[in-house]
């Protein structure tokens, strides 16, 4: 079950029962089934702060996930995503905020598909899905 959630900021998904089926359905075809999985929308320094607490980072950052799964092949987990930073992400791409928090949502079940973004290698084969995810999301 995916479910979006709000924490200090007004943020209502849109397309809220197809972005789930979409999610549920790409999570499918990389061999995974998801269990509990949690958006969390929430202000910068709410995940700013979550940032500090959690990872000991010290900066603004789109999103982090929380793996939680116990099943090799089952999703479960809380993804924190800053409305914020997906806001201005966009402004700077030239592109609307939905198709950023589009591409975002889809990095985060990525995450947990077991993609990383850590080198130049990693990176480039996760925007890769994340094309991939969203190309899909808009057939």
């Amino acid at each position: 079950m995916i479910r979006f959630f709000t924490e200090d900021v007004p943020y209502e998904q849109p397309k809220k029962r197809a972005t789930q089926q979409w999610l549920k359905k790409q999570a499918e075809q990389e061999g995974y089934s998801v269990g509990e999985l949690n958006y969390i929308f929430c202000s910068d320094e709410y995940l700013l702060q979550v940032n500090r607490d959690y990872l000991q980072h010290d900066y603004y950052t789109d999103i982090i996930t929380f793996d939680q799964s116990e099943e090799e092949d089952k999703i479960e987990g809380d993804i924190f995503v800053s409305v914020d930073r997906v806001t201005d992400n966009a402004a700077q791409l030239n592109i609307t905020p939905q198709q950023e928090m589009t591409r975002v949502l889809a990095h985060g079940m990525l995450h947990l598909c077991g993609y990383g973004d850590k080198s130049e290698e990693e990176a480039k084969l996760m925007r890769a899905k994340e094309e991939e995810w969203m190309n899909a999301f808009s057939k």
